[in-house]
């Protein structure tokens, strides 16, 4: 399959922002609990507890953000349980995931101390569901107090005498459902109460996130931003990618079809009419922009791997997944206006994972590899991008055979990222660069590809699927060429010759 396309370089789209590749980690399964936590004590190495090869592997794809405790535990979770001497901490059920004892060794100490080493923000996320304003109000004034206060006296008697600098704090988690099971127009009443008391203090300065719709409940859109929207800095959307419509039989992670890996991939393209039609809505109550849309939980949900405890949430990660991840990033780079950051869920262990971790073992999956060479485009600027994206049929099903995405970086920079979804079929790419001396410049690439539609990594074979130099692309005539290869990632770099 040949494609055109024409990516007008002198034509500045905006800024992608870096925490579109932000990361979500909950107390479900063995995401924070063997997945990020094992405690001084554990032979597996670790800084105050926290393993140094998670650590390292989210530095490298320059992790900016982090979402935390949850999810539908935030609305369980109560703060004052996770801080002090851990022998003392109550231990709960946790009664969402897996009906497991929640020991509360990891909190709030222990999270800023993990975004400490990962030099990345923070992402709070506050119990409404089953909490009380004072205890959300509290929480802030613990965290980010700098002076003579019972919780800034509290927060220096467990051993952290300065305050910490929390930007993100989302009032509520799915108050639709595992938050309360609540109407919007009661939800947007308690949103405008308990956001009062989340205050600034000092010179930290909250960005309020108000808990937004599931999929394409417009209505919950429509009445949290007409009663709340002046209340708010930003507002969340989740949608996750479901081969099957059926929660009970959701499809599973390896051994598929070619008819799954296509539906997968259909669904997935369905992120960008969601956010399109839910900035529409913010457009009318919000028409300046001011508001954030964060799409704080995506990702593919599978069935879990067989004998393994259906709460934990444990899935296998193939190319497919690497895919879904490219899409969705493409996607959010198009609507960079009002996608201001966004959180796959969930880092280790969990649902997309771009950890998998077994005991003292460690493998990056294929989504990894896809944040790893995205990570160019993170604070970059987005250029137009115009791509004839061909067609990619299977039996009465079609979507783009192709779909990409360009930026340029703060040093000039050119970087182009293509996913070509076709599971059978090399897609020959030309692109025409306009405003752009090509005879100045030259291009190099990388790029992550399957041998087969579930092709992914284990314990035992950790570099099935990585990233691989890419040769198979140059510049001539003013137009770059590229055979991307089946089910494949790819990301060019354009920069002036030495």
């Amino acid at each position: 399959m040949s494609l055109q396309g024409i990516l007008n370089t002198d034509l500045g789209k905006g800024t992608i922002h870096r925490h579109i590749y932000g990361h979500f980690s909950e107390h479900l399964g063995r995401c924070i609990y063997e997945g990020i936590w094992v405690g001084e004590d554990s032979p597996i190495p670790n800084t105050k507890g926290i393993r140094n090869d998670v650590v390292k592997a989210l530095k490298q794809i320059r992790i900016p953000v982090l979402r935390w405790p949850g999810g539908c535990f935030a609305d369980e979770y109560h703060w004052k349980d996770g801080i002090g001497p851990k022998a003392e901490r109550k231990r709960m059920v946790n009664t969402h995931w897996g009906g497991v004892v929640e020991n509360n060794h990891f909190g709030t100490h222990e999270f800023m101390e993990l975004c400490r080493q990962l030099g990345c923000e923070p992402y709070i996320n506050g119990n409404v569901g089953s909490g009380t304003v004072q205890e959300m109000s509290e929480w802030v004034e613990y965290l980010t107090f700098d002076g003579v206060s019972p919780m800034a006296e509290l927060r220096a008697a467990n051993g952290q005498e300065a305050p910490w600098r929390v930007t993100y704090f989302g009032v509520g988690n799915e108050n639709w459902g595992c938050g309360g099971n609540m109407r919007p127009e009661y939800y947007a009443d308690l949103y405008r109460r308990y956001q009062t008391y989340v205050r600034n203090y000092g010179d930290n300065k909250i960005h309020r996130i108000a808990c937004g719709p599931n999929v394409d409940d417009y209505h919950w859109m429509e009445v949290v931003m007409r009663e709340a929207g002046r209340f708010m800095d930003s507002i969340t959307l989740h949608y996750y990618t479901l081969p099957n419509d059926s929660w009970a039989d959701k499809g599973e992670a390896t051994g598929f079809d070619e008819k799954a890996w296509h539906t997968t991939l259909k669904k997935t393209l369905r992120m960008d009419e969601l956010i399109t039609r839910h900035s529409a809505i913010m457009d009318q109550y919000d028409p300046e922009g001011r508001v954030g849309l964060i799409v704080d939980e995506w990702g593919t949900w599978y069935n879990v791997e067989p004998g393994t405890n259906p709460g934990f949430l444990y899935q296998q990660n193939s190319i497919r997944d690497a895919l879904v991840a490219g899409l969705n990033f493409n996607i959010f780079h198009k609507h960079n206006r009002r996608v201001r950051m966004a959180n796959i869920a969930q880092t280790v262990n969990v649902l997309q994972a771009v950890i998998l971790t077994e005991g003292e073992k460690m493998i990056l999956t294929p989504t990894y590899h896809v944040f790893d060479m995205y990570k160019v485009h993170q604070d970059a600027e987005l250029l137009e991008l115009a791509l004839d994206a061909g067609s990619y049929k299977l039996d009465d099903s079609e979507i783009p055979a192709v779909t990409g995405t360009a930026s340029r970086d703060a040093e000039g920079i050119i970087h182009i990222s293509l996913c070509n979804l076709q599971h059978h079929a090399e897609a020959d790419v030309t692109i025409d660069l306009r405003g752009l001396a090509a005879e100045q410049w030259q291009v190099e690439g990388v790029t992550l590809a399957g041998d087969r539609v579930d092709a992914h990594n284990t314990f035992d074979q950790p570099n099935n699927v990585v990233p691989k130099a890419f040769e198979a692309c140059n510049l001539e005539g003013g137009k770059l060429h590229a055979a991307l290869p089946a089910m494949s990632v790819t990301t060019l770099k354009l920069a002036p010759k030495a």
